[in-house]
């Protein structure tokens, strides 16, 4: 089981990279004329603006929520094993929500750099615009995988998923605080961004 383990968060991996190479391939499109250049870099100044303002309310957001896991979930220490230590749902909670705040601030950085390249390709046809809108959004949607899945993969080796005699119930029941992390950017992340392509598609 081991050996096989371990080309999971190799496929995470592979993911990422599939995803620098499609946001590389974006970024040397054609930007446009200066007056898309002029428009798509408002809208990419105003969503980073939007972002980072964000990412700092759900910091805060985070370490509360974190604490509270924590402490509520204290074990009482006796056992050496680590999947019994409960309180580790708290770290499981933030890497989930670091996770999911690296993928969204690449998918945002990706997807506000391919409007204006969306525009320009759509100039020659729907082809090349699909081609372009669909690379952007591909940045994102591997960008999360990718991250889970190394996230995932690391915490579970971390937790001795691994280990002979290991609980694998307790275990699961310690990662599960990485999926209510990723779920926190997502409820709370407004879909308007998600119609940049659409938008873009109409400067034209």
């Amino acid at each position: 089981m081991e050996q096989y383990f371990y080309m999971i968060p190799l496929t995470g991996l592979l993911a990422l990279v599939y995803a620098l190479i499609k946001s590389s391939w974006v970024n040397k499109q054609d930007p446009g004329n200066e007056k898309m250049i002029e428009i798509g870099t408002a809208v990419r100044e105003g969503a980073m603006a939007f972002l980072s303002r964000e990412y700092k309310v759900l910091a805060v957001f985070v370490v509360a929520v974190g604490a509270l896991l924590f402490f509520g979930n204290l074990s009482d220490g006796g056992t050496s094993d680590i999947w019994e230590k409960t309180e580790l749902v708290a770290v499981s909670f933030v890497v989930g929500a670091l996770c999911s705040g690296l993928a969204g601030f690449f998918g945002m950085r990706v997807a506000t750099a391919a409007n204006n390249r969306t525009t320009q390709a759509a100039r020659k046809s729907l082809n090349s615009a699909l081609g372009v809108a669909f690379a952007g959004g591909s940045v994102m949607g591997m960008s999360v995988v990718g991250l889970g899945v190394i996230g995932l993969s690391a915490l579970f080796y971390l937790y001795g998923g691994l280990n002979e005699g290991v609980d694998l119930q307790k275990v699961m029941t310690i990662l599960s605080g990485f999926a209510m992390g990723c779920l926190i950017h997502c409820s709370l992340r407004p879909c308007w961004w998600r119609h940049l392509y659409e938008s873009s598609l109409c400067w034209c």
